[in-house]
This record gives C-alpha cells, structure tokens and sequence, in this order.
C-alpha cells in the first residue's frame, strides 16, 4: 500500500472532511474542493515536503501572511496564559480531595492549549470578545482532558507517559482516573452553561448561542464524534489485514478532528458568527483536524520519546494502521501538505489580520516537532 498512487488515495479526504456537517465518508468530491485540490497538488509536487514538515514552528511562526508580520508565539503565549489561568481558577481542590488532585494534575500538567485557543481565535475573528470565548475554550480543553485520561487506560491504549509525565492512571489508580475522567466531562458542559462562568451580563452568550454551544459539543464528542472515532479505532487495532484508508480517515476525522472542529465552531457560535462563516470554519478545522493526526503519525516514527513527551512508536508496536504505513512517510508528508494548503483556502475570504492567529495555528500543526 505504501507505493500506491497518493492521487489515488487524497481522494478521501474531501468527501468526509469539506461536505456539509456529517463526518460520515462519503464517495465523489463536490466540484467547489477540484480546483483547490488540484492546486494544492501542484503546490505539493513542486515543493519538497520533507523539508517543509521539518522546518522548525519557529520559522513557521514568522512567516507573512497577507502581508502582515504576526507575533504567533506571543500570541500563544498570551493565550495560553489566559486559558490556565481561567483552568485553575475553574477546578479548585475540593471535598473530596483526591479526586480534584487527579482533574487538576492532568488538566493543568502542561499542554500546548491548541483547542482553547483555536477557540478563542475563532470567537474573535467572527468579531467576539476573548472573555466571552474563555468558558467554552476551557470546557473542550477539559474534554481534551478526559479524553487522554480515558486514552491512556490500560484497557485502551495503555500508555504510562503523556506530556512528559506519569499518565493520570499511574500515578492514581486506574478507577481514580477513570473518575477524574468523568469529572471533567461533567464540569465542561456545566462550566459552558453556567452563567456564572462569564465575565458579566454584557459578556454572556445569549441563550440561542449557547444551546447550540452545548449541542455542538455534544455531538463532536459522543456517538457521532470523538467516541465513535475511538470505538472504530479499537476494532481496527489488531486486524489481520491493514485497514482501509477511508477507514482510517473516518477513525481520525472522529477521534482527532471533531474536537477541533468543536473548539473552533463554539468559538464562532458564541462569537456571533453567521451561518456561513461558521461552516468556512467547521472546514477549516476539518481540515487541521486530520492534518494534526497526520503529522502525529509522523512524528511517531521519526522522533523518539524524549522529544515528544510521550511514548514513541507505540502505534507501530501495536500494530496500528497510520497514514505512513498505508501510504509511505514520503506521501504522507504530501497529504499533510495538501490539508495545509486546503486549511488556508477555507478562510482565505476572511479578514487577513484577523485571520492571522488560525492561519498561523495551521502552520504550527503542519511543522509542530512534537
């Protein structure tokens, strides 16, 4: 599979990932994604892909994009600041004890805060106010959260080092974790509703917002999202034969990218944005969504564990399927290049500067080192 044709195999990425709000695969591509694919292949096969995934997110960070200087890295600063802030303040140590000790060492263990601040980005693009996106960019941060609690576990992938330290299960217990796990589940729908979790009446998402908010999420992380990507994920580990790339497509746009796209949709329902400037994003963030699972995968088996923080080649010991073992490390790099490129196209309408913060966010996911 690794030598097939990647033309043959990019296909599938744009059924799923760029029509309408379904994840479900679906075959054909909507006449909109041919002229941006085909350039985007272009674009892929007169540049060198490997060079461009292993530039430093430093050099990324300092690109121009439409012709403004942007400071991504205090921007990401700043922003994550404010989001661990907010995640402190939002899950104080309590009665009983061991439980929060478990939510907050895992919540507050590090972390780049790619979700929140998508969702902050997002909310201030559609022209909302950061205050009024904090709430809900905690609440998926805290969703993120329980997911690699939940991830972790022996009973899924069975992994003892996440960001550089002892999994939550190692350090508490497997029930403990499984708890914690939970916890933050609940505390991220209540801290997304709760009124008092905005700064003021004049910085509260009118109801409308935020029942959607809470709708959206929902769906992004159940049956229809982040759980259905998981539950597919396992029944594929293990298979006698590779799995299929639609298969692992839809494994991916489910158990990596709906969280993404949720934190980037809730910052713009809550923001204000307009049915379609919405939908620009839900592709945008599609898009990243599946490029982020991507570069993970080749990440996985190019660098060790020291530089990621978290076990390397687990995937390949385990037998998984990834985008390099079906398609090659050379036409991986490729599809992650063609994602970029089509990650841009999808918010190219809006405003350049105020665009600035989720182009560069592409850029990071697309040369990230770890």
């Amino acid at each position: 599979m690794a030598s097939s044709s990647f033309a043959a195999a990019s296909h599938l990425l744009y059924p799923a990932a760029l029509v309408g709000s379904s994840f479900a695969p679906r075959r054909g591509r909507p006449a909109a994604a041919v002229p941006a694919l085909r350039r985007c292949r272009r674009r892929a096969a007169r540049a060198s892909a490997a060079a461009e995934l292993n530039a430093s997110a430093g050099a990324a960070a300092a690109a121009v994009e439409g012709g403004r200087e942007f400071d991504f890295k205090g921007y990401m600063v700043a922003r994550a600041a404010a989001v661990n802030r907010a995640l402190d303040a939002a899950v104080p140590v309590a009665y009983p004890e061991r439980v929060h000790e478990a939510m907050r060492y895992s919540l507050l263990g590090g972390g780049k805060r790619v979700r929140p601040v998508l969702c902050l980005a997002a909310c201030e693009l559609v022209g909302g106010r950061e205050p009024l996106a904090l709430p809900p960019a905690c609440a998926v941060e805290m969703i993120h959260t329980m997911s690699l609690i939940h991830d972790d576990l022996p009973c899924m992938d069975d992994d003892d080092l996440r960001r550089g330290q002892p999994t939550c299960h190692v350090v508490y217990g497997e029930p403990l974790a499984v708890l914690a796990g939970d916890a933050l589940l609940a505390l991220a729908f209540r801290h997304l509703a709760d009124p008092s979790s905005y700064p003021s009446d004049d910085l509260h998402p009118p109801a409308p917002r935020l029942l959607r908010a809470v709708a959206e999420l929902a769906r992004c992380i159940g049956a229809e999202g982040l759980v259905a990507g998981q539950a597919v994920d396992l029944e594929s580990t293990g298979l006698a034969d590779p799995v299929s790339l639609d298969r692992l497509e839809y494994i991916h746009l489910h158990k990596t990218a709906s969280l993404l796209e949720a934190s980037v949709v809730l910052g713009a329902i809550v923001g204000g944005g307009s049915d379609d400037q919405v939908e620009r994003l839900r592709r945008y963030a599609r898009c990243i969504g599946l490029l982020f699972q991507v570069v993970d995968d080749i990440l996985d088996v190019t660098k060790s564990s020291q530089e990621l923080g978290k076990t390397a080649g687990k995937d390949l010991a385990s037998d998984k399927s990834t985008y390099p073992k079906l398609l090659g490390l050379d036409k991986s790099r490729q599809f992650a290049e063609q994602l970029l490129c089509d990650a841009k196209d999808q918010i190219a309408a809006f405003d350049p500067a105020k665009a600035a913060p989720l182009l560069h966010l592409a850029n990071y996911i697309a040369y990230r080192q770890k």
